[in-house]
């Protein structure tokens, strides 16, 4: 999907279910950002506030581009903020702040990320926005939440810190040595997203019904509980931490192709007799070393692969992942971004927005965004809008949402509270 293209599927015509949802959103780096940017898709308006000058602090993460004005973006901040108006306000000074609450009448949502507190300390607290517009619903994503009591609760949180505190890293922890910190495209930061997203849908319903918002928090540290669920419950269970993992049971795992790697994922006594009579090896199920779930798992690597992988030596990684979900087995290519950039269903999803690159020729390749997961019978696809410079639509909806005349405007950037 290029930037700016409207997509319409055949089978999905009509209108956004959240056309009419207006969010105003003090937000930064990925986890509110990445949330707001999904309601999008869906429909949404999203007026992003960010500090004049220097913006989103998401704008200075690394790679960059340089934009025609000679500005840099960040990849965090061009990946995180598509379809979204940018307005430059000082919400530290007393007018700036001012400003939010007037905006804030005229939206259905605020959405913010800051760390917990932070808001309600410069007037901007869920209590302040409810007062000027009761409906109001207040969604909030900090480390440790607002809500509930944590020792926590002044601690600095990205997704790592989230991750590691909700035990995602130690299942795969080797003996003598530290975990292995894998930020999965920042899980705790997107997790983090989408139950937000979740409670500002419910939050919304229940506004239309009362009359009356409320505050939606999400703690970065819950959200990573509920995702790495099987850390707890395993151990629970009194199993060792390694249960929590692929491995321990069955056979999951990557095995190698003619030029890659396929996995496979196989947990029920049909799927190994199959996988079994695929590679000519039809008595393992009637080897003892093969009478458990927990055998399979155990001579994975020294039976089972040599095997499996003789038998996909002439085969591409999705070759044999075809071989094996026809026979029932379910298993998978694993891919690179070039193949998932030539993926026939990642073409017809429209989950890879082309963002050209200001920074290049035209000719150059462009940009790749994550398009919106989420398809729904009755909503086209599209249109799309490009992340926006700092300040971009400040004046627009200022005068728009509060009719501020342009010598308002001028005093007000001359006085540096927008910008």
């Amino acid at each position: 999907m290029r930037l700016g293209e409207v997509h319409h599927e055949e089978r999905a015509a009509g209108p956004k279910p959240l056309a009419d949802v207006r969010i105003l959103a003090v937000e930064q780096m990925q986890a509110m950002p990445y949330g707001t940017q999904l309601l999008t898709h869906l429909g949404a308006q999203v007026v992003k506030i960010e500090p004049p000058g220097r913006g989103d602090s998401g704008r200075a993460s690394r790679p960059t581009i340089e934009e025609p004005d000679g500005a840099t973006v960040g990849a965090t901040f061009m990946r995180n903020n598509l379809n979204k108006r940018s307005v430059a306000i000082d919400i530290r000074q007393p007018h700036g702040r001012d400003l939010v609450l007037q905006l804030s009448r005229r939206f259905d949502v605020f959405a913010e990320n800051s760390r917990a507190g932070w808001m309600a300390k410069h007037g901007l607290g869920y209590d302040d926005l409810s007062a000027a517009n009761p409906k109001i619903v207040y969604a909030s994503i900090s480390g440790f939440g607002n809500l509930s009591p944590s020792p926590y609760g002044d601690w600095a949180a990205y997704a790592p810190i989230a991750e590691a505190m909700a035990g995602t890293y130690e299942p795969t922890r080797k003996e003598g040595s530290p975990p292995p910190v894998v930020v999965a495209g920042a899980l705790g930061d997107n997790a983090s997203a989408l139950f937000c997203a979740v409670g500002i849908l419910a939050a919304l319903r229940q506004a239309d019904a009362t009359g009356r918002g409320q505050h939606v928090d999400v703690a970065m540290y819950d959200a990573m509980i509920a995702m790495t669920d099987l850390v707890p419950f395993m151990w629970s269970m009194d199993e060792p931490r390694e249960a929590a993992t692929a491995g321990r049971t069955g056979i999951v795992d990557a095995f190698a192709a003619s030029d890659g790697h396929f996995v496979i994922a196989i947990f029920r006594e049909h799927q190994f007799k199959k996988l079994a009579e695929l590679v000519g090896e039809p008595g393992w199920p009637s080897d003892p070393r093969f009478a458990t779930r927990e055998g399979w798992a155990e001579h994975r690597n020294s039976v089972v692969r040599p095997a499996l992988e003789a038998w996909a030596r002439d085969k591409s990684p999705l070759e044999a992942s075809r071989i094996l979900n026809e026979a029932g087995i379910a298993a998978g290519p694993s891919q690179t971004a070039a193949d998932l950039r030539q993926d026939p269903h990642v073409s017809s999803h429209h989950m890879l927005i082309e963002v050209p690159r200001p920074d290049r020729p035209t000719d150059h390749p462009p940009m790749l965004i994550h398009g919106n997961p989420i398809k729904m019978s009755g909503m086209a696809e599209g249109p799309v809008t490009r992340f926006p410079s700092v300040g971009q639509h400040t004046s627009d909806v200022l005068r728009e949402e509060l009719s501020l005349s342009p010598a308002e405007l001028s005093q007000l950037r001359a006085d540096g509270v927008i910008d």
